[in-house]
Formats: C-alpha cells, structure tokens, sequence
C-alpha cells in the first residue's frame, strides 16, 4: 500500500484538529468515530510521527500534527484550484468568465471595510461564479499573513514593509502607502495637548513606534480599545486624541478634525500576501488586479483635514 496520504485523509485531519473531536470530525464529514480513528492512525503509521493527543477532552494536535494539518490545507486548497483552473482552461476561449468557487480571504479591519467592499463588487461582475469568503483578522503576532501561511486564506490584506516584512515562505506586494494623521475633537480648541492618547494594539508597526518615541509633544497612550472603530468613537466623543491611519479615518464624523503631521509622519504599508503557488491562480490573480485599482482610489477626502 502507498505511503501517500490521499485527499480524503486530508481532509480528515483537518476536520479533527478544527473539531478537536473524533466524533465531532466524524459528524462533520458523515463518517462514524472509528472510521476516523482508523483514517488518523493510517495517517500517522504512512507520516511516521503521533499527530493528536488523545484524552478525555477530545484530540490535540501534537507539534508535528499542527505542521501536518498546516500542509493538509494547502494541499486540499491545490486541488480545489487544479479543477477551478482546469474547467476555466476546457471553456470556450479559456476565459476567466467561469471561474467558480470559494475565495478565501483574511483582511484587517480597517482594510476590510473601506478597500474590500468595491473590489468584491467589481469581482463579482467580472467573475460572478467565485464566492467570496471575507474573515477580519486582528493584525497582531502573526495576523493574516499567518492565516495564509496556515492554509485558512488565499490572499491576505496586510500590513507589509521594512516593519512587517513578508513571511518567509510566502509572496506579497506593497497596495498603498498611507500616512498617520492627528485626530482629536473638532470643537476643542486647546486640543490635541490638554487631551489623553487613545491606541490600539494593531494601530503601528514597530518602525512607527520608534517615531513617536521621537515626538516630545506625544504623551503616553493612557487608554486602549479593541479597535480603530472603538478610538474613533472616543475621539469623536471628546475623550482623547488619537494617531491613526488614513485607512482607518475613510468616512470619520464630522465631530472630529484631522490634522496632517507633515512630511516627515510616520506613514504604514498596506499590502497583500499569498502563497508562492497560489499567487499564479488565476481568481488569486483576478483579486490582486481589482485590489491594486481600488488602491489608488483610497484616500481620505476630508475637509476638515489640515496642516
């Protein structure tokens, strides 16, 4: 018999490390428990390694299971994109009109809000067939750069640069460049000094950071939210001042005032990542060309922004 793992057994470690469970995996994939034991041990005997812990709580993935399942993703997402690629290629003229199927793919906040909705507008036109899968993503630790090298998304919308370099193993490009800007309340005329620094953890790449350690007038963020929407809603409410993307202040309310920092601000890369053999699909590619437009569209028309 093969050593090869084949699609089904695949699929099957990915349903017991996301289910954390034999049975629930069974339930997931219409098999019964032992049939599932059965599939993991054959994976483990042609691997050579343990892949789950098994216990009273349900199953883990052991270190090598984790790299496994990681694989197992990739390989399956391959194959789902070998059809699609090969059904496009049969059609008449071998056009991307056919392309059909799910497109995975993981976006920060601010990004998902304001860059992605006419992109996939102007996807599902050209390519009403492929089925967009959109997961926010906070871009802390590994963010969604990580979601993509796991094999749970396609393409991720991340920050990149000399900051936040592309991870090893994958490819990527630089979207646009946008600047941080000063936000506080409009009608506070002694603002921004009198006022608290509002921040988020994902709101800066260390590069960042070492600017506005730089900056004497800057006082130390004494209050944090979950997100730029939450920091935006205290500024606006007069409860602080902020440092913020341009992305993020696409659409802020008119209760707050933006002021530019000038040419030397600190400014963040926004991006988007694949993997190296997902990044000549042809759905991959469609979303690349139609992020790249929508880029160069971004910007913050506002006029309550200043010098």
């Amino acid at each position: 018999m093969s050593d090869d793992l084949g699609p089904h057994e695949l699929r099957v470690l990915v349903a017991v490390e996301r289910e954390r469970s034999f049975s629930a995996a069974g339930g997931a994939l219409g098999m019964t428990q032992s049939a599932v034991s059965h599939s993991v041990r054959t994976s483990e005997r042609k691997i050579g390694a343990v892949l789950f812990e098994r216990g009273r709580r349900g199953a883990r993935p052991t270190p090598a299971g984790e790299r496994a399942v990681v694989h197992a993703r990739r390989v399956l997402r391959l194959l789902d994109t070998l059809r699609a690629e090969a059904r496009a290629a049969a059609a008449p003229g071998g056009t991307d009109a056919v392309l059909t199927g799910p497109l995975r793919i993981a976006a920060f906040r601010s990004a998902a809000l304001h860059l992605l909705p006419p992109v996939l507008e102007r996807l599902a036109a050209l390519h009403p067939g492929i089925e967009p899968e959109v997961r926010m993503v906070r871009e802390v630790g590994r963010g969604t750069a990580g979601e993509v090298a796991d094999g749970r998304a396609d393409l991720g919308i991340a920050t990149v640069g000399t900051g936040s370099p592309v991870p090893k193993g994958l490819v990527g490009g630089v979207l646009l460049r946008e600047g941080y800007a000063l936000v506080h309340p409009a009608d506070r005329t002694d603002a921004p000094r009198s006022l608290p620094l509002v921040d988020w953890a994902e709101n800066c790449t260390s590069y960042t950071r070492d600017w506005w350690a730089e900056q004497e007038w800057i006082p130390r963020a004494t209050v944090t939210a979950e997100d730029d929407g939450a920091v935006l809603s205290m500024v606006s409410s007069g409860f602080g001042m902020a440092i913020m993307p341009e992305l993020s202040l696409v659409g802020a309310p008119l209760s707050v005032r933006i002021t530019d920092l000038g040419p030397a601000r600190p400014t963040r890369d926004v991006g988007y990542v694949t993997t190296p053999e997902l990044a000549g699909s042809r759905a991959v590619r469609a979303l690349i060309r139609e992020l790249r437009a929508q880029a160069g569209k971004v910007v913050v028309s506002d006029s309550r922004k200043s010098d």
